[in-house]
């Protein structure tokens, strides 16, 4: 099917506030890739970047931020992947528009990406792509490279002033991004009142790390968490970085006194060296880097080292997990031919002499639904993120809303939903991901999610004509809208289910890894 395209010497051009840019209009909506939000050097702070004369093109993606651990291409049909061009200077933005001038003043949606804090990019998934969320919804999608890994959240500050807020350089960078979209989006058709940040994994974690954020107060105005709450799984015992440096100077025969001279140690080398630093360090719980330091910057986690900040009650949220979260080698082969005997029998591994209460209970939670998909639930994030949920809540100011998202997709017998699945149905871009795809069903699922989302950023309110009415949760009742085949809303709907299966359930992540293991971001 042919698609409307225009880019001509003088449509579609934006002026921002350091110059003009040219992008594309693809079936109606305005599209500019790889605009350059901010510059940074190595450990410092992000910059403005220089103004220019005439007009730049935005129309290939800009470069992503290096990585520490090879890309693989495992599971792509779960989680199709793009890879791309990589750079230290990896500060770049993406926008979707349907209209473009100061009077459009459409709802602005800025998507973080996953891959924790170490990992990934705005291209990363092809389900990250923001046309269709903006053709469907009516909305402005931005989406934002940052630094990542060693060269985002290393704390390097102990060492030297001029490393000062190293360790959460990354988030530094998101903080310049929303800046650049207060100064600019209106132009681009966006509502600088009306923003609303959204990530999923790592993404969902640097929502909640911007919420505990004093200096980026202002720049949005609500939350969507996907899948990104985890407890106390990725935080260090202490911040002190000095087991890892030392390891990592006398590697690569630099002098404490010489510190600034990593700055000139090409990436390679130096993630090279970090790998072999952090390795031996990691079962002692040791700072590795890879996470947000706690400072007068960034003030905490929560649920661990402190309580909710005051602007930060005033954001609505939506924090939400899906059923399997990491359970991507999970599969329990033709399972609806099995006896109700054999499904039994396939949870004993996991749950023991608890098998019949737990299909009991995950039965009243899950009415239609195959017991063996039990093996596959979610025992990292779905804890966390209702405790979450209840003290957030518990704090009263602005509605905190839940879901979780157990559909089951057409492939391996019907596999429930894994961490990233969701993604797509939420960016109304299921033909980026054909696992999805069930006919009768899974279009009205994407039009629910899709809209659901961006009625929240429009509305501050979830709710659409399609779903059943969603409320939003309170310190004692979490209102869980379940995104399936037939969506519903549960209260305290899982409780009984995690108090006879929690204390079986393993971090996947804490797990010796198998050859056959999938690594998805």
């Amino acid at each position: 099917m042919a698609h409307s395209f225009i880019c001509t010497s003088t449509e579609p051009i934006v002026e921002t506030d350091h110059g003009k840019v040219r992008g594309f209009i693809l079936d109606g909506i305005y599209t500019f890739h790889g605009i350059r939000y901010a510059k940074a050097r190595r450990w410092q702070m992000p910059e403005e970047v220089d103004s220019w004369t005439g007009i730049k093109d935005a129309l290939s993606y800009g470069a992503v931020c290096p990585m520490v651990n090879p890309e693989t291409s495992s599971g792509e049909i779960l989680c199709p992947h793009r890879y791309w061009v990589k750079d230290e200077n990896c500060q770049y933005l993406n926008i979707w528009s349907p209209a473009i001038g100061q009077n459009a003043k459409k709802a602005v949606m800025v998507w973080l990406h996953g891959g924790g804090y170490n990992d990934g990019s705005s291209i990363e998934q092809l389900s990250y792509e923001g046309m269709n969320l903006a053709f469907y919804q009516d909305v402005v999608v931005v989406s934002i490279n940052h630094r990542l890994n060693i060269l985002g959240y290393l704390n390097l500050e102990p060492y030297s002033g001029k490393y000062a807020n190293s360790g959460n350089a990354g988030q530094a960078d998101i903080e310049a991004a929303l800046r650049w979209i207060q100064k600019n989006i209106a132009a681009f058709g966006g509502d600088p009142d009306n923003v609303t940040i959204f990530g999923q994994s790592g993404g969902g974690g640097k929502v909640q790390t911007l919420l505990q954020t004093p200096s980026a107060d202002g720049l949005y105005h609500k939350g969507i968490i996907m899948s990104g709450i985890l407890g106390d799984f990725m935080n260090p015992a202490d911040y002190d970085p000095h087991p890892l440096m030392d390891r990592m100077l006398k590697d690569l025969g630099i002098a404490l006194s010489d510190i600034e001279k990593l700055e000139e140690v090409p990436y390679p080398a130096l993630s090279a060296s970090y790998r072999k630093a952090m390795e031996p360090l990691m079962p002692e719980r040791a700072y590795i880097g890879g996470v947000p330091t706690p400072n007068s910057y960034y003030l905490g986690d929560p649920l661990l080292e402190t309580d909710f900040r005051e602007n930060a009650k005033k954001i609505p949220l939506i924090v939400g997990t899906v059923f399997g979260e990491f359970s991507f080698n999970i599969r329990v082969d033709q399972k609806d031919r099995l006896t109700d005997a054999e499904r039994l029998e396939t949870l004993r591994d996991t749950y023991g002499a608890d098998s019949e209460l737990a299909a009991e209970e995950f039965l009243k939670a899950y009415p239609g639904k195959n017991i063996t998909d039990l093996v596959s639930l979610d025992g990292m994030m779905r804890t966390p993120t209702v405790r979450f949920v209840k003290k957030r809540a518990g704090l009263g100011g602005a509605p905190v809303y839940n879901y979780l998202f157990s559909y089951n997709f057409p492939i391996d017998d019907g596999r429930p939903a894994w961490h990233c699945s969701d993604i797509a149905f939420f960016f109304h871009n299921l033909d980026t991901v054909v696992v999805g795809n069930k006919a009768g069903v899974s279009d009205r699922l994407e039009e629910q999610m899709s809209s659901s989302f961006a009625n929240f950023a429009k509305y501050g309110d979830p709710n659409s004509g399609s779903l059943p009415r969603w409320s939003p949760s309170s310190e004692q009742i979490v209102r869980t809208m379940i995104f399936d085949a037939e969506c519903r809303v549960g209260e305290n709907y899982d409780d009984k289910l995690y108090e006879v299966c929690q204390k079986h359930l393993v971090n996947p992540f804490l797990k010796p890894k198998k050859e056959d293991d999938i690594t998805l971001h």
